[in-house]
């Protein structure tokens, strides 16, 4: 049977962490069926964020828990994704943000729909967005961007809400350098310019007021990311 681990990163997240794996954990009991694991991947909380993701590995037989000493949600699914036995590795934010009722679709996709990689889009035709009109604009501009400048075909870059074959991810994710916020992008334009097949899955998505996303300096790491990119040569 087809293997999935779902990667939930986290830093500092002890407010939210178990009511989001309770909710995702009853939610792939009952609608995602292949064999499944939830992953909690920390990445260097100051809180009791991990004390709590151990005690829901010992709490849940498909919860598990690792840990790094350094931040970066890019590097928290390096860890975690190579690490990793499964078929797919998939990620979500803590948060929930993207409704979880796509993410069968998600793997579907992957597990029987041919596509090497599949990411939740805001952007395509058939979702649904809430959230203010500065993170809206900011999101549509960068993607924008990222189409004029890498001549890409995805619609949204930055969806928190993916999955990867595991051939896919053991060639791509090393071949990444971004650990941060810009790794999604990274994963995605190396992707497709290397010919794996993508599919973007229209989601709902709703903001989270007590996001972890500095706009400012997360879009300063995306430009001068796209900017390497473009100057360098895909390896």
């Amino acid at each position: 049977m087809t293997t999935v681990d779902a990667v939930i990163p986290v830093y500092n997240e002890e407010h939210v962490l178990a009511e989001s794996v309770a909710t995702l954990h009853a939610f792939l009991s009952e609608h995602l069926p292949y064999d499944w694991r939830i992953l909690v991947a920390d990445n260097a909380s100051s809180d009791g964020t991990l004390a709590l993701a151990q005690g829901l590995s010992e709490q849940y037989r498909r919860v598990a828990c690792v840990h790094l000493d350094q931040k970066g949600r890019g590097r928290a699914l390096r860890k975690a994704w190579l690490e990793s036995k499964a078929d797919i590795v998939a990620y979500m934010d803590v948060d929930l943000s993207t409704e979880i009722e796509a993410f069968p679709a998600l793997v579907h996709a992957i597990a029987e729909e041919g596509y090497d990689l599949a990411t939740g889009s805001r952007l395509a035709h058939g979702s649904r967005t809430t959230r203010s009109f500065k993170r809206e604009a900011i999101s549509r501009i960068y993607n924008l961007i990222i189409k004029t400048i890498m001549w890409t075909r995805f619609s949204d870059a930055q969806c928190g809400f993916k999955a990867i074959s595991r051939r896919a991810a053991d060639v791509l994710v090393p071949l990444v350098q971004n650990n941060e916020w810009f790794f999604d992008t990274e994963l995605l334009v190396l992707a497709e310019k290397k010919g794996y097949r993508i599919k973007d899955i229209p989601v709902k998505w709703i903001e989270d007021p007590d996001t972890r996303v500095k706009l400012v300096e997360t879009v300063r790491e995306d430009l001068r990311g796209l900017w390497r990119l473009r100057t360098r040569p895909i390896p």
